[in-house]
Order: structure tokens, then sequence, then C-alpha cells
């Protein structure tokens, strides 16, 4: 179903009240990778990113944040 244009604007003002974003920049090919191994894993690309940063701080950590 479409969205309206109200719609849309309600999603961007909660989005940016509530996510903070980050432009990502990897290597050629390496994108195609992520999402296969992401869509395996039954999430999307941004869960499956978000996942793997919180594992790598929380071994980095000890899992103090």
């Amino acid at each position: 179903m479409p969205t309206t244009k109200a719609g849309q604007r309600a999603v961007n003002k909660y989005m940016k009240e509530n996510y903070d974003r980050i432009n990502l920049t990897m290597p050629k090919g390496r994108k195609e990778t992520v999402q296969i191994f992401a869509k395996n894993h039954g999430q999307s690309v941004n869960a499956y990113i978000n996942a793997a940063i919180t594992e790598k701080m929380e071994r980095d950590q000890g899992g103090n944040q």
C-alpha cells in the first residue's frame, strides 16, 4: 500500500528523533556478501551489521558497555 506524504513525514520525523544514521563504506562486492549473510541469518542488513557491531564491542570490552 503506498504511503501518503503525511505518513512519510511522520515516519521521517520518528526516525530522526529515535535513530542515528551512519554512512558505511566498504570495498566493491562486500555489500552483496553482507546481504547474503544477513538473509541466510533471517535478518535485514541493518540488523545484521548492528548485531556484528554489538558482538565486537562486547568482546572488546569484556561485556561492559
